[in-house]
């Protein structure tokens, strides 16, 4: 069984001592189906709770220690978005150009090509739903000249915030050793996306927009599972684990909370969701555990031809495997499996070797999946080359 050790919690109150032995208790069954990964409680775990309106912070584990930020990066990326679009620097529906640069960007991405133009607004859309790559590079770009000058902008703006353990060098969150942030940083900047631009905030809760021939959805699961819950962003990679910032809003009161180094998309929201709990616990708000139906969650954001497409309904059970191709080398299955498990932000990336004609092939899977996690693992790729499959039912989809 994997240990679920809680954190160091220094000088907290016993209550807080024991709810962290209830969380432990809680988290026993993902325990016992998951492989020993899980994060919550380890050495690259933090979080922080933080009351939105005053930034009274109610709950802290390692807020101040250096994390990857993955692709909550682009929470960087849109602050200084909103900040052009509100001094009239650039519109919503001004063209943005995609270069060979940003069209090379590894997924999650929109699947861009050179030369090819996409408007500002849906840039946003696309990073806040897709969490796109190559569209958050491009609107580095168009707002720096350059990605790595918009990458300094990123830091001088996110020092001017009270962002001082933050330093960003691309605006999409892809991999770099030298890109870091805190639980306590992000928390800043979440509060400053939501008190500085309340009109712009708004797009973090879109559901879904349609972009070409195919439906967007939204990779935070906490939209549709937390009452209350309108954004903020997602992210992982492998080095930071699975993250994900959230507000919130109960009887007048707006949280927002952080957790960073999770092993699970699952334990993540799980472990968010308990945080955020007892955060409006400790405000004296009532816990509802009724669904929450928001003005802003409901909205369509019409200019964006967002799309208000039900979603059928998330099978938490993780029971879906994607096959995406099969391959000569090892190499290149191994590839194309760790690139749709980037596209998923879950699952497994497995490969697989086969005799097809008397020759060895090895053929690339993601196990593990729910779903939309599948979708995802298969969104961008040319119909026919991505298969999904349910465990223990003839059930098979292709893409």
């Amino acid at each position: 069984m994997a240990d679920f050790a809680c954190p160091n919690i220094g000088s907290f109150w016993r209550k807080h001592v024991l709810r962290c032995l209830l969380a432990t208790a809680a988290m026993v069954p993902l325990a016992q189906t998951a492989p020993a990964r899980a994060q919550i409680g380890s050495a690259r775990y933090s979080s922080i709770i933080v009351e939105a309106s005053g930034g009274d912070v109610l709950e802290e584990v390692n807020a101040d220690q250096p994390r990857h930020p993955a692709s909550l990066t682009k929470l960087m990326t849109l602050y200084l978005t909103f900040e052009a679009l509100r001094d009239r620097r650039i519109a919503l529906d001004q063209a943005v150009p995609v270069s060979a640069h940003a069209a090379s960007m590894e997924p999650t991405k929109l699947g861009l090509m050179p030369g090819t133009r996409l408007t500002v607004e849906q840039a946003i859309l696309g990073l806040v739903t897709k969490s796109a790559n190559d569209a958050a590079s491009a609107l580095g770009e168009l707002l720096g000249g350059t990605e790595d000058r918009f990458g300094q902008m990123m830091t001088l703006r996110a020092r001017a915030l009270g962002m001082s353990h933050s330093t960003f060098l691309n605006a999409s969150g892809l991999p770099n050793p030298d890109q870091w942030t805190t639980a306590r940083d992000l928390a800043i900047l979440s509060r400053r996306l939501i008190n500085d631009f309340p009109g712009y905030y708004r797009y973090f809760s879109t559901p879904s927009f349609a972009w070409h021939r195919q439906v967007i959805f939204n990779h935070d699961n906490l939209l549709r599972t937390y009452p209350g819950a309108d954004g903020l962003k997602t992210g992982y990679t492998e080095a930071s684990g699975h993250n994900l910032v959230t507000s919130a809003v109960r009887g007048g009161v707006r949280l927002i909370g952080v957790v960073l180094g999770a092993a699970t998309n699952p334990e993540r929201d799980i472990h968010m969701a308990s945080l955020l709990d007892h955060g409006f616990e400790q405000m004296d708000v009532p816990i509802s555990r009724k669904p929450a139906q928001m003005a802003s969650r409901m909205t369509l954001i019409s200019t964006a031809h967002a799309a208000e497409v039900p979603r059928p309904t998330r099978a938490h059970a993780a029971n879906w495997t994607v096959q995406v191709g099969t391959f000569s080398s090892e190499a290149a299955a191994r590839n194309a499996a760790n690139a749709a498990r980037r596209e998923a932000e879950a699952g497994e990336a497995r490969v697989e070797a086969v005799k097809l004609r008397g020759k060895t092939v090895w053929r690339a899977k993601v196990v593990g999946l729910t779903t939309s996690d599948a979708q995802d693992a298969c969104s961008g790729r040319r119909k026919g080359t991505c298969t999904m499959m349910k465990a223990g039912a003839r059930q098979v989809a292709s893409r």
